[in-house]
């Protein structure tokens, strides 16, 4: 019989077996059964319930956390979609993302992306000479990279500037790459980041970091393979990476590897029984 136990899951998630039953109960999860009756969770339960788990870990209270997503999977009839969207905490909101927009699934209401308004509010007018004009050397490569991690909470825009100066100066700051990549994803051009990316584990064959972002990164452009086979970077580069492990196993099971899917689960399994 194929599967997680009851036991497993809780184990491996931080949650006790009744909050992995009590979802079931509430219809959220179709778990199916070994033969003396016993609960067999897949890998998108797993994803489904770390992501309950992330919400109460944010102090979302759990019966709403229980409302929240029996309403997504009601409007999301396909629940291998709900596992693909990102369902997160901010502050006491709950805030849902597909890739192209942001709502609240309590009140419906879409959430405007500012960084991405700015920007465009921002851009220079269509045909205008847009290329960054080259930085001053005075202050190199290393000032604006701390100019644009100073800038990054209270004025994103200007900090991709600075870390686009910065680049200008020296092409493999491998940190800049990394940094730029992480605010074009959140601004939902997750091609360039995967570009930066790339750009950054060129310059520094052994981040981790930009693997690991290169992967998700990956997966949100739907290029599955690409993103499996970064996701086993970032862990060759960092063995104790149990997020790697985590949506490694995620993009295996999609691409029907179910051996690979095994093995992430079970590294896994393994290093977040070790915390």
């Amino acid at each position: 019989m194929t599967g997680y136990a009851t036991r497993e899951v809780a184990q491996a998630l931080g949650l006790s077996a009744a909050q992995v039953r009590s979802y079931v109960r509430a219809g959220l999860l179709s778990p199916a059964r070994a033969p003396r009756g016993h609960f067999r969770f897949s890998f998108p339960d797993l994803v489904f319930l770390r992501t309950a788990k992330s919400l109460l870990d944010a102090r979302i209270p759990a019966r709403r956390v229980r409302r929240v997503l029996a309403r997504l999977v009601q409007e999301l009839p396909d629940s291998g979609r709900v596992t693909e969207l990102r369902i997160q905490a901010d502050g006491a909101r709950i805030v849902v993302a597909d890739g192209s927009a942001r709502w609240q699934p309590e009140s419906g209401q879409r959430l405007l992306d500012f960084d991405a308004a700015l920007a465009a509010r921002v851009a220079p007018h269509p045909g205008a000479d847009h290329t960054p004009q080259p930085p001053s050397e005075a202050l190199g490569a290393d000032r604006w990279y701390a100019i644009a991690v100073d800038l990054e909470e209270r004025e994103p825009a200007g900090a991709v500037e600075a870390y686009e100066r910065a680049l200008l100066l020296d092409p493999g700051h491998a940190d800049a790459h990394v940094n730029l990549g992480r605010l074009r994803h959140e601004q939902g051009d997750a091609a360039s980041a995967a570009e930066h990316y790339r750009l950054a584990m060129a310059a520094r064959p052994a981040d981790a970091t930009a693997a690991f972002n290169l992967g998700v990164a990956l997966q949100d452009l739907a290029r599955d393979r690409e993103a499996l086979a970064a996701y086993e970077r970032a862990i060759a580069l960092d063995p104790d990476d149990a997020d790697a492990h985590f949506n490694a196993a995620a993009v295996s099971e999609r691409l029907g590897d179910s051996a690979s899917a095994l093995r992430h689960w079970t590294g896994y399994r393994r290093l977040t029984s070790e915390r």
